[in-house]
C-alpha cells in the first residue's frame, strides 16, 4: 500500500495518521507496532521504548475491571508479585529494594490512577469491582483502552479510540492525550478530536506518506491549495502538449517544417508530466421528501421511560415539530438512549403520554441494528425485504448512493466491514422516507467521506432530527439546540459544545463567557435560519437538473432522427420542419434552464459561504 515512503517522527510528537480507507493506515500501525515487517526499505524505532496499544479482543475474564486496567502497567505488576514473594519469604533486603522501586514507578498510586482512567472513560462507581465478563463488547473496548493508557509507555498507538466512547469520554480522552508525555500515533476520522490532540499529521495517499506540522484542518487547507495549483498546472500542460502534438501531426511530413516538428516532438518526450488531481470519490446520498409532515410530529406529556419499575428519565414534556434539530447531551448512563427509544416507540412510557401525529414515520438508527443485519443476505436482498416490488435494478440504483455499487451490492453482509454495515443500516433507515430521524451514534465506523455526506444530507432533511453523537462536527453541522439528560430529567442546555466541554471537565468559565455564550446562541439561531433558506434552493436546483436531463435526452432523440438519411427521401419535408423547430425550442428551453440553474448555484454558494 505504501511505496518508497520516508518520514521521521521525533519523541514527544503527537501524530494524527490520516487517509482514506484502504490507504494503509492500519498496516502502518501494525508495522510500527512490530506486527508486520517492511517488504522493502528499513523501519526502526528505539528498542528500549515501551509500546502500548489497544487490544482488539477481550476474553470473558473473571478478573475485575480495576485489575484488568492495572494489568496495563506491566512493571507495576512485576514489582507487586515480587514484593508479595519477598514478604512471604521474609526477605527484608529484597522488600526494601522493591518498595523503593515501587515508589519510583508511582506504584502506590497505581490503583487510584486506574480508577481515574475508568471514571474518565465513563465507568460508574461500582463498575471497577465487576468482572470483565459482565461488560458488553463496547465496554470491553473501553477497558482495553484503559489498560493501554495505564501503561507507562514511550509510544502509544491508537486506532479509532473514540468509536466506542460517548461525548463526555471523548472530552476526557482529549485532555488526557494532550498531557501524554510520550510519542502518540493515532488514527481517527473525528477531525475535531485530532485537531485537539495532535501536533503533526502523517497523511497517506496514492502509496505515499506526507508529514505536516500542525492540525488536520491546517493540513487539509494547505493540501487543497496545493492540489488546486497542481490541477491548474496539469491543465495548462495538457493544452500545451495538445498544441505541440497538433503541430507535429500537421507538419512532420513537410520538408520545410519537418525540423521544427522534430524539435517539438523531442520537447514532448522530455516534458515531465504533471499528473492531474485524482479526486477522492466520496459517498453522496440524500433523504427523500417525507410523504407527510404532521404538526406536531410527536408529543411527550409528563412521560417517564425506563425498564421494569426503574425510571431512568421522568417528567418529560417535549413537542417535536418538522425542522427541529436537537442534539442530546449527557454522561453515559444518564438515559440518552433510553429517551431515544421512548421517542422511537420501542419503549412504552412508564407514566405520562406519548402521542404520535397522524402520518408519523420514524427512522431509527442505533448500533444494535448492525448486529441485526442478516449476514447471509446481500444489500439488495435487505432492501427488497422492505419493498418486494421495488425490483433489483431500482434497489441497486438506490444503494449505489451509499457506496454499494457493482458486485458489492450483491455481496453477503457477513463479510462487510463495520463501516459498510453502518452505511447499509443508514440506507435502510433512509429508504423508509421518515419524517422523524432518531440517530444514536451514527458515525461509529464511518469514514470522513461518509460523515460529511451524512451531515450534508441531514442539513437538507425536511423532518425533525434527534441526534446522539460523539462527533462534534456532526453535532455542530446539524443541531440548532441541545437537551441535557441528567439526574433523571431532560432540560434545555443553554450553551454550545464548548460550554458543555467545560461542564464535563469542570473548567471554570471566564466572566466574559456569558456574553460569548449568548453570541454563540444567536449564531446558532442564525445558522438554523440560513439552513432553512438553503434547503429550498437545493431542491429547486435538483428540480432544474432533472428537467435539464429530460430535455437533453429529448434533444438527443430529435438530433438522432434529423441525422437519419432516410428522413431526406423527399417525402418528409413537414417532418423535417417540425423536428428542426422542436430542436430550436428545446435549445432555447435548455439555455433558459441552464441560466436558472447557474443562478440557483450562485445563490447556494453564497448561502453556504454565509453558513460557513
Amino acid at each position: 500500500m505504501l511505496n518508497d515512503a520516508s518520514f521521521l517522527i521525533h519523541p514527544g510528537w503527537r501524530v494524527g495518521l490520516t487517509g482514506r480507507n484502504g490507504t494503509g493506515k492500519s498496516s502502518l500501525l501494525a508495522l510500527i507496532g512490530g506486527e508486520l515487517a517492511p517488504d522493502a526499505g528499513d523501519f526502526a524505532r528505539p528498542r528500549e521504548w515501551t509500546l502500548a496499544h489497544v487490544r482488539q479482543e477481550t476474553p470473558a475474564l473473571a478478573v475485575s475491571a480495576l485489575d484488568y486496567a492495572l494489568d496495563g502497567d506491566a512493571e507495576f505488576r512485576r514489582v507487586e508479585r515480587a514484593l508479595a514473594e519477598a514478604e512471604a519469604a521474609h526477605d527484608a533486603a529484597a522488600q526494601a529494594q522493591l518498595h523503593e522501586r515501587m515508589q519510583v514507578i508511582g506504584g502506590y498510586a497505581a490503583r487510584a490512577r486506574a480508577g481515574e482512567l475508568l471514571h474518565g472513560l465513563g465507568f460508574t462507581p461500582g463498575d471497577e469491582t465487576r468482572p470483565v465478563a459482565a461488560f458488553s463488547g463496547g465496554w470491553r473496548m473501553r477497558l482495553n483502552l484503559a489498560q493501554a493508557l495505564m501503561c507507562r509507555s514511550d509510544l502509544l498507538l491508537l486506532d479509532e479510540p473514540t468509536n466506542h466512547l460517548d461525548l463526555d469520554a471523548v472530552f476526557w480522552l482529549e485532555e488526557w492525550l494532550r498531557h501524554y508525555p510520550g510519542t502518540l500515533i493515532v488514527v481517527s476520522h473525528d477531525r475535531e478530536f485530532l485537531d485537539a490532540v495532535v501536533t503533526h499529521v502523517l497523511h497517506l495517499a496514492d502509496g505515499e506518506a506526507e508529514l505536516f506540522g500542525g492540525t488536520v484542518s491546517g493540513f487539509e487547507r494547505k493540501r487543497a491549495e496545493r492540489l488546486a495549483q497542481q490541477q491548474a498546472l496539469a491543465e495548462r500542460q495538457q493544452r500545451l502538449r495538445a498544441h505541440m502534438q497538433s503541430f507535429v501531426d500537421r507538419f512532420k511530413a513537410k520538408a520545410t517544417k519537418a525540423r521544427q516538428a522534430q524539435s517539438r516532438l523531442k520537447a514532448l518526450e522530455r516534458m515531465q508530466l504533471v499528473a492531474p488531481v485524482r479526486l477522492e470519490s466520496g459517498i453522496t446520498f440524500a433523504f427523500a421528501e417525507p410523504a407527510a409532515l404532521p404538526a406536531p410530529l410527536l408529543v411527550l406529556d409528563e412521560a417517564a421511560a425506563g425498564y421494569g419499575e426503574r425510571r431512568i428519565v421522568d417528567g418529560i414534556r417535549w413537542t417535536l415539530r418538522a425542522g427541529d434539530r436537537i442534539g442530546l447531551l449527557g454522561a453515559n448512563g444518564a438515559g440518552k438512549s433510553t429517551l431515544v427509544k421512548l421517542v422511537a416507540g420501542t419503549l412504552a412510557p412508564l407514566a405520562g403520554e406519548r402521542r404520535e401525529g397522524k402520518g408519523l414515520v420514524v427512522g431509527y438508527f442505533a448500533q444494535h441494528q448492525l448486529e441485526q443485519l442478516d449476514p447471509q443476505a446481500t444489500p439488495v436482498m435487505h432492501l427488497l425485504r422492505l419493498q418486494p416490488d421495488l425490483g433489483e435494478q431500482a434497489a441497486r440504483d438506490f444503494l449505489g448512493g451509499f457506496g454499494f455499487s457493482g458486485e458489492r451490492a450483491l455481496a453477503d453482509v457477513g463479510g462487510f466491514s463495520g463501516g459498510e454495515k453502518a452505511r447499509l443500516a443508514l440506507a435502510l433507515v433512509v429508504f423508509r422516507r421518515p419524517n422523524l430521524l432518531l440517530l444514536d451514534e451514527p458515525t461509529n465506523h464511518l469514514d470522513s467521506d461518509t460523515r460529511e455526506a451524512l451531515a450534508e444530507a441531514l442539513q437538507d432533511f425536511a423532518g425533525a432530527i434527534v441526534l446522539v453523537a460523539h462527533d462534534r462536527g456532526l453535532l455542530r453541522a446539524c443541531c440548532d439546540e441541545y437537551r441535557l439528560v441528567r439526574d433523571g430529567r431532560v432540560t434545555a442546555f443553554d450553551g454550545d459544545l464548548d460550554d458543555y466541554a467545560r461542564l464535563v471537565l469542570r473548567k471554570p468559565a471566564a466572566a466574559t463567557d456569558a456574553a460569548a455564550g449568548a453570541s454563540r446562541r444567536d449564531d446558532r439561531r442564525e445558522r438554523a435560519e440560513q439552513r432553512a433558506r438553503l434547503a429550498p434552493l437545493r431542491r429547486e436546483a435538483e428540480r432544474i437538473e432533472k428537467q435539464l436531463a429530460t430535455l437533453e435526452a429529448e434533444r438527443s432523440r430529435v438530433e438522432a432522427e434529423l441525422a437519419d438519411p432516410a428522413l431526406y427521401d423527399g417525402s418528409q419535408g413537414t417532418r423535417i420542419a417540425d423536428l428542426t423547430a422542436r430542436r430550436g425550442r428545446l435549445g432555447a428551453e435548455i439555455g433558459a434552464l441552464e441560466e436558472a440553474w447557474l443562478d440557483r448555484q450562485a445563490a447556494l454558494e453564497q448561502a453556504a459561504d454565509d453558513l460557513a
